[in-house]
């Protein structure tokens, strides 16, 4: 029986056949990267364009079981009213309050003008949370 001994150096590297080559990975991944930073921008997006609240706001023909007896409308100036009266911020936690107290069951109906402030749009959310309501209707242009 025979034994073979290799004598390599001690600084022996491994062969080329042993590296990988990420080369053509890196490539793929680059032009793939460039096809989306370029087609990215074109994509349509979809958007929710909110109701308009009017002004002059007239009392309309609803069916008694659709009507809602909470109402808030913010307009473009960011007024806020409840059941058409007029509300200040300051106002807005009690008021609510006691609504959420004589109508416990009732879902609160808000029309946020699509010129209103998001601000505006969550001072309402954070106190009808606060006042105890669960859920909310927001109302969308059609």
């Amino acid at each position: 029986m025979r034994k073979v001994f290799l004598n390599l150096p001690s600084d022996h590297e491994p062969s080329e056949e042993s590296l990988l080559n990420v080369t053509p990975l890196i490539d793929v991944v680059f032009v793939l990267l460039i096809t989306f930073i370029m087609i990215a921008p074109i994509l349509k997006l979809d958007r929710i364009d909110l109701a308009n609240a009017k002004q002059n706001v007239k009392e309309e023909k609803i069916p008694s079981q659709n009507r809602n007896s909470i109402t808030i409308r913010v307009f473009d100036d960011n007024k806020i009213t409840i059941n058409n009266r007029p509300i200040l911020e300051k106002e807005l936690l009690a008021t609510l309050v006691s609504l959420r107290s004589t109508h416990p069951k009732e879902i609160p109906l808000v029309f946020h003008d699509k010129k209103a402030t998001f601000g505006t749009y969550q001072i309402v959310k954070n106190a009808l949370e606060i006042a105890g309501f669960e859920e909310m209707d927001i109302m969308l242009k059609p």
